[in-house]
């Protein structure tokens, strides 16, 4: 028996399969999770849906985190087909390049609101639509963040204040749905060659730093966040809401 067996899951955020929320899918998976996917454009269809449909899914969804009834139709179908849901995984964020590449004072108006909407606001909105589907169930949510957000990091600029936002919407969503028994989490994991990655300038010396620096003297990969994302998710960590768990091979901790 799986860990997760007759667990149903949604993904959100699956960009291909590098992605973090990839590997964690896979970890939900392979321990009996039935698992449904959403895109966000016809681009990222073509990469996720082969993925989904390779491991056995059902429901694979178009959603625009910034359209509220493009998630209303998700969760709709969700209830339609399951009745309920265990477990919702969100993994999008997204900031403008050029105000990633400018120094945090040159942010635009609007790439702040962009950035704040589509990494930290859209966790609200989802979890709004997941909770009356996972009362009852013991559910759980989880989030991805880095540690940008606790500390200055060079060229992470508006996206380091949008996860800011994010850590403290899952402390504020764990206070919020801890009485219908559902645990709100977020991974803060160490810098991992991704599609999102690839935006960041200088990202290679990023790497190697955390690389010499982190006490196991190595970087992470994804699939070490999906397996802290199975213990998460299930019943192992069902005393744990609201925190934000560093999987960083220990450099979170460093002082320099």
């Amino acid at each position: 028996m799986g860990l997760l067996d007759g667990k149903k899951a949604a993904i959100f955020g699956v960009a291909n399969d590098r992605s973090i929320a990839w590997a964690i899918s896979e970890a939900l998976h392979a321990e009996g999770a039935e698992l449904a996917f959403t895109f966000a454009g016809e681009i990222l269809e073509k990469r996720v849906r082969p993925l989904a449909e390779g491991i056995g899914s059902r429901i694979i969804l178009p959603c625009d985190v910034t359209k509220d009834e493009e998630i209303e139709k998700v969760f709709t179908r969700l209830k339609q087909e399951w009745g309920g849901l265990d477990i919702m995984i969100h993994a999008i964020a997204f900031a403008n390049k050029e105000d990633l590449a400018n120094p945090y004072v040159q942010t635009s108006r609007h790439g702040f609101h962009l950035a704040m909407d589509v990494s930290a606001y859209s966790m609200v909105a989802l979890a709004r639509h997941a909770a009356p589907l996972m009362e009852g169930r013991g559910g759980s949510m989880l989030t991805l963040t880095y540690m940008g957000s606790e500390k200055v990091i060079p060229n992470y600029n508006v996206m380091g204040v949008a996860k800011a936002a994010l850590e403290a919407s899952v402390r504020y969503l764990a206070h919020d749905l801890g009485p219908k028994g559902i645990r709100v989490n977020a991974i803060s994991a160490g810098p991992i060659r991704t599609l999102a990655a690839s935006g960041i300038a200088d990202f290679k010396e990023m790497l190697h730093h955390v690389s010499e620096r982190a006490p196991l003297k190595r970087n992470i990969d994804a699939t070490e966040v999906g397996k802290t994302a199975l213990f998460l998710c299930s019943e192992w960590g069902s005393a744990i809401t609201g925190e934000v768990l560093h999987v960083d091979a220990g450099y979170s901790i460093m002082g320099k």
